[in-house]
C-alpha cells in the first residue's frame, strides 16, 4: 500500500520496493513519488511494485475511508481474477432520457434496499428493471457499456462495502448513501456503477450468496438478480405509470432544464475544442488523472475532461480549467490565448520530454506534439 501526500509528492508504503527507492523508517517506508507517475486513488506500478496508491489525508469517517480502503485494495488484484473490462463511453448517460431513466432506478433500488417484506422488494426491484431495460430499448449500446462499468468499478465498490463494513446495517446505508450522493456528481457516465454496484451486489447476497463465483460468465449485475429472483419481463406498458411513482414532475422538469444547458455547453466546447484552433497529443500509452464524476461526453467526438493530468512518453499535460477533449486517438487543448511557444494556455500547461517539440498541425492555426527532427548527425 503507498499513502501519496498530493501536495509534495511524499510518499509511506507498508513494504519495500525492488528498486531501492524507499527508505526504511520504524516499520514503514518513506520517500517520493516521481512526476512521471500519476497520483490517484489507483493500482499503480511502480519501483518494481504494483501498489494500492491512496491520496492522504484518507476520508476522516470511518465508514467512508474503511470502504474507500477495500475498494481500492480489489483494484489491485482485479486483472488477476479475470474481472476487468474494455470501457467505452457510457455517453448515453449525458442524455435526458438516459440519465432521467437511471435516476428512477436509483429511487427504486432505493426502496428495494428498505423493503420490509420480500413483496415489496420484489416490486420495487421489478421497477428498477423496467427503468433499465427502457434505457437498453432506447440506447442500443447501452446494455453493454454499462454492464462493463459496473464490473470494472460497481464491483469494487459493492467490495468496499461489503469487506470494509462488518454490519449488515451499515453496508445497506452505505449503499442507500451511494445511490443520493451520487445524483450531484455532475455527469453520471463513469460515476454510475459506484451507485449501482453495491446496492445491486448486496441485493444479490440475499437472493443467490453465490453470484460472485457467475461474474466470469458474462452477464450483467441486473442479469443475476433478475434470474435469482425469477422476476418476470419487464412490461414497457406500464412505464409511464410507474414512473408517477418515483417522480411528481420535479426530477424530470430539472433535467429538461439540465438538458437545455448542456446542449448550450456542448456546441460551446465543440467551437473550442474541435472547430480550434487546438494543440493536438497523439494518445499512445498514456495514463491520466482526473476526476470521474466531471466528463462531458461529445457524441462521437469524444469526452471532456474539465480537469487532467496526461502523461505520456511526451511529457506531461496538466489542465487545471478549460478542459481537454478526449477521444480513442488524441487529446485537444484550445490553443486561444496561448504563449508563442505552444506550451502554456489558458488554464493548461505542456511540460514537454526531452527530444519532444511543438510543431505546427495541418490545419492552420494548429499545433502538434511531436519528436523533434534531428539532422544527419543525430543533433536535434
Amino acid at each position: 500500500m503507498l499513502l501519496v501526500d498530493y501536495t509534495d509528492r511524499s510518499v509511506v508504503a507498508n513494504v519495500a520496493d525492488k528498486e531501492g527507492r524507499l527508505v526504511a523508517s520504524g516499520a514503514l517506508f518513506a520517500g517520493t513519488l516521481p512526476e512521471s507517475v500519476i497520483i490517484a486513488n489507483t493500482p499503480t506500478e511502480w519501483a518494481g511494485v504494483r501498489w494500492t496508491q491512496l491520496l492522504w489525508p484518507l476520508p476522516t469517517e470511518a465508514d467512508k475511508r474503511q470502504v474507500l480502503i477495500a475498494h481500492e485494495l480489489f483494484h489491485r488484484i482485479q486483472p488477476t481474477l479475470g474481472l476487468t473490462r474494455n470501457e467505452v463511453g457510457n455517453r448515453h448517460l449525458d442524455t435526458l432520457e438516459g440519465r432521467y431513466l437511471l435516476q428512477l432506478e436509483w429511487r427504486a433500488l432505493a426502496q428495494a434496499l428498505k423493503a420490509t417484506t420480500p413483496a415489496l422488494r420484489q416490486a420495487a426491484l421489478s421497477d428498477a428493471l423496467l427503468f433499465r431495460h427502457e434505457r437498453y430499448r432506447l440506447f442500443a449500446q447501452a446494455a453493454l457499456e454499462e454492464g462493463q462499468l459496473e464490473i470494472n468499478e460497481g464491483v469494487p465498490e459493492y467490495t468496499g462495502v461489503k469487506v470494509g463494513l462488518n454490519d449488515p446495517k451499515a453496508r445497506i446505508a452505505h449503499a442507500e448513501y451511494d445511490l443520493s450522493a451520487f445524483v450531484q456528481a455532475p455527469s453520471f457516465v463513469r460515476s454510475f456503477a459506484y451507485a449501482t454496484g453495491p446496492a445491486y451486489g448486496l441485493l444479490l447476497d440475499e437472493a443467490d450468496p453465490a453470484w460472485r463465483d457467475k461474474l466470469g460468465s458474462g452477464q450483467r449485475l441486473d442479469q443475476l438478480l433478475s434470474a435469482a429472483m425469477r422476476l418476470p419481463d419487464p412490461d414497457p406498458t406500464t412505464l409511464a405509470a410507474r414512473a408517477t411513482h418515483y417522480d411528481d414532475g420535479a426530477l424530470r422538469s430539472a433535467e429538461e432544464a439540465r438538458d437545455r444547458q448542456k446542449r448550450a455547453q456542448a456546441a460551446e466546447l465543440t467551437a473550442r475544442l474541435v472547430d480550434g484552433p487546438v494543440l493536438i497529443i497523439a494518445l499512445k500509452k498514456s495514463n491520466r488523472q482526473f476526476n470521474p464524476q466531471t466528463l462531458i461526453p461529445l457524441g462521437e467526438l469524444g469526452m471532456v475532461y474539465p480537469t487532467l493530468r496526461l502523461t505520456g512518453e511526451w511529457g506531461a499535460l496538466q489542465v487545471d480549467s478549460g478542459g481537454a477533449l478526449l477521444s480513442a486517438k488524441q487529446a485537444t487543448v484550445s490553443v486561444k490565448g496561448a504563449d508563442p511557444s505552444g506550451i502554456k494556455g489558458e488554464g493548461w500547461r505542456l511540460d514537454l520530454a526531452p527530444g519532444w517539440s511543438v510543431r505546427p498541425g495541418a490545419r492552420a492555426g494548429d499545433l502538434i506534439v511531436a519528436q523533434t527532427p534531428t539532422d544527419a548527425a543525430g543533433t536535434p
